[in-house]
């Protein structure tokens, strides 16, 4: 599968391709290209937009809260792991106008706008973030497995 969506990844924007590479197609391949070329570059390559004005997979209102693309691709593709339904919540909170933000989303937002200001380009700025997302991953996987009844 090919993804395409805006340069200059943060946070949103590098959590989707950490999400589909790790529970959707661990080969699929992604463009970041300039906001106004996403959807061309989508139908030029066959690839699928996200987090762009005019994609499916983008920010959209939910019983009253706005969420992120994250979502959008949880959604899509039906992904139940409560695990990972937990990680949407900290993504949510750290892009998002969330007015009960997890508290972890302040650390992930601080986290993701220092390894996007020190990334030499949004492939760079994916490899130093994912270990990222797999760490905060296994905290939800073990924070929830320690919550009991």
């Amino acid at each position: 599968m090919k993804w395409v969506t805006r340069e200059r990844a943060k946070v949103d924007r590098i959590a989707c391709p950490w999400l589909v590479r790790r529970f959707v197609d661990p080969e699929a391949e992604f463009y970041f290209v300039p906001k106004d070329r996403v959807m061309e570059t989508a139908k030029r390559e066959g690839a699928t937009p996200f987090d762009a004005p005019g994609a499916e997979l983008t920010h959209y209102v939910e019983d009253g809260e706005e969420r992120v693309s994250f979502d959008s691709i949880i959604r899509k593709y039906g992904l139940k792991d409560a695990a990972l339904l937990e990680l949407a919540r900290i993504v949510r909170g750290a892009d998002a106008k969330m007015p009960d933000a997890p508290p972890e989303s302040a650390g992930l937002r601080a986290a993701a706008l220092g390894f996007a200001a020190t990334a030499k380009d949004d492939f760079d700025n994916m490899r130093v973030q994912f270990p990222m997302y797999d760490a905060l991953y296994e905290y939800c996987r073990s924070k929830l497995e320690h919550a009991g009844p």
